[in-house]
């Protein structure tokens, strides 16, 4: 008995299509029938998400070029933009203060860039595999409308990141207290801030659950220094000898670099019954105020131990004396 032989099928006749150069290659009926779903398909999708990974890449690429804003210069994204600034800033912490916005909004713009560009690669693979789009986008639209009940978070994020780096509120380097978290911005994105914390902690916020927001790092900053003295200490001699060395020691490296006014000597804050408090403040650069007020405290406390100014109760606090018994 013999088995009837294979035929070659119909689609190796259209000469340059898959079918044919599959055939012609292997002379399997199977693989050239079905040439079209096993390489064709397959090939084209495999293209299309590789052009959408380059293009991915270029635009990346160009965003964090306009965004960069080297030598010295004003990043492009921002030159056409203001931002919010106080009469006391220098050139240079102005642009400091423009890089850490356009780096904020340049990694929103990435964000979205990449949205975009695999959004559409997904459209151009549907279409290769014959799904008609129509259809999905009215389901999608349908969906959506559901979904949106239930992603109402979700939105309020993106719309409230959005704002925020609107009005510039903060930026990527600020130090910032958003209510739950303290800590420095190391990205703004659509839907959550990253804040690392002093112990190295990173904390997730949510930009739709941000109700305040503290920042530390915009402008100046003010560094504040209090140092109690005795009730015996001579106030006015305690107050010289704290406004020189303070003067004279952000006058100096390493602090002169971080001080953008002479301390101002605020005198007498509080009174109680054991100390007496003084208080001197200076305007810093963003972020700097910590390591300021470390140094006076260090250099102020040195200064008075010299001139014999003496702290409350430096021997420990004094018992007080009892009744004779009766």
């Amino acid at each position: 008995m013999n088995l009837p032989l294979l035929t070659q099928p119909s689609c190796v006749e259209e000469v340059g299509t898959w079918c044919h150069t599959v055939w012609t290659w292997t002379g399997n009926h199977w693989m050239a029938m079905y040439s079209d779903l096993l390489i064709a398909k397959p090939l084209n999708i495999l293209v299309i998400l590789l052009v959408a990974f380059i293009i991915r890449y270029f635009v990346h690429r160009t965003i964090t070029r306009i965004t960069r804003g080297g030598g010295g210069k004003t990043p492009k994204l921002l030159q056409p933009m203001k931002e919010r600034r106080a009469d006391t800033l220098t050139a240079e912490l102005l642009s400091e203060r423009r890089k850490q916005r356009a780096r904020t909004i340049g990694s929103v713009l990435k964000s979205v860039a990449t949205f975009v560009i695999f959004g559409l690669a997904v459209m151009y693979v549907l279409q290769v595999l014959n799904i008609p789009l129509g259809p999905v986008l009215a389901s999608a639209g349908v969906l959506g409308v559901a979904v949106s009940f239930g992603a109402q978070n979700l939105v309020r994020d993106f719309l409230s990141g959005m704002f925020m780096m609107v009005e510039d509120q903060y930026g990527v380097g600020d130090v910032v207290d958003l209510g739950e978290a303290i800590g420095t911005v190391e990205a703004v994105g659509l839907r959550v801030t990253t804040l690392r914390d002093l112990n190295g902690t990173v904390w997730y916020v949510r930009n739709g659950e941000i109700l305040r927001v503290g920042n530390s790092s915009q402008g100046f900053a003010v560094a504040v220094v209090d140092f109690p003295i005795s009730h015996n200490s001579d106030v006015q001699k305690a107050i010289e000898v704290a406004t020189q060395v303070a003067t004279e020691a952000t006058s100096r490296d390493p602090l002169a670099k971080d001080v953008l006014e002479a301390p101002e000597m605020l005198g007498v804050d509080s009174i109680t019954a054991d100390t007496i408090t003084l208080r001197l403040t200076t305007k810093v650069r963003p972020g700097q105020q910590w390591a300021v007020q470390r140094r006076l405290r260090a250099e102020i406390k040195q200064a008075y131990d010299d001139e014999d100014i003496k702290p409350p109760y430096p021997f420990g606090r004094p018992v007080p004396p009892t009744s004779p018994a009766q």
